[in-house]
């Protein structure tokens, strides 16, 4: 093989991976806005489904919570405060759990819904069952903690997967609602907070 061959054959490499990089950022220029509109869409449905008594849910501002960005909603319905709702992280078995929790006035949980995971199928995914989630209705802060054995109390463990439970319970939704209680009664200036997990 001459000099020339490898040159020829170095310019062919350099056009094909230009070629393709220029292919790759315009998919990616194409389908990013919509992917963050579906995104976004999901994002207003899962909260509509938190709070199906609300007429109106606002933004109220963002907070960071295991270095993640996260976002904080008043729901309305006419002029009346209905609840909040709170996205959270818990730091999971395999993943960081990303987390819509929706607490009343009292901040007493009403219901949760998990965005994304990706805990270990069979066991860690089990958080999605309305049997876990169901759980969490009507609990204050002073009830948000995991037991191994059964309670209607407080939150009981998926057998095999406490680590995900706990990530959930203790970690995503008791810091959510901590931060909601702080934020709401003054704790918090500007409307935002940065807590660090």
């Amino acid at each position: 093989m001459t000099g020339k061959d490898i040159i020829k054959i170095t310019i062919n490499l350099v056009v094909i991976y230009l070629i393709g990089g220029a292919i790759l950022a315009a998919v990616y220029a194409t389908t990013s806005p919509v992917i963050f509109k579906n995104n976004e869409e999901a994002k207003k449905q899962a909260l509509r489904a938190l709070m199906p008594e609300a007429d109106d849910i606002k933004k109220m501002g963002d907070w960071t919570i295991h270095e993640k960005h996260a976002e904080y909603f008043v729901a309305k319905k006419g002029d009346d405060i209905v609840g909040y709702i709170v996205q959270s992280f818990g730091k999971g078995y395999s993943s960081y759990i990303d987390t819509l929790i929706a607490v009343d006035k009292d901040f007493k949980v009403q219901k949760i819904n998990i965005l994304h995971h990706a805990e270990t199928p069979g066991l860690g995914d089990e958080i999605e069952t309305d049997s876990f989630k169901g759980q969490f209705k009507g609990k204050d802060f002073d009830h948000l903690k995991v037991l191994k054995t059964e309670t209607t109390e407080y939150i009981q463990a998926i057998s095999g997967a406490t680590i995900s439970s706990r990530a959930v319970t203790e970690d995503a939704v008791k810091s959510g609602v901590d931060f909601l209680m702080k934020t709401i009664k003054g704790g918090a200036e500007n409307g935002s907070a940065d807590r660090k997990g």
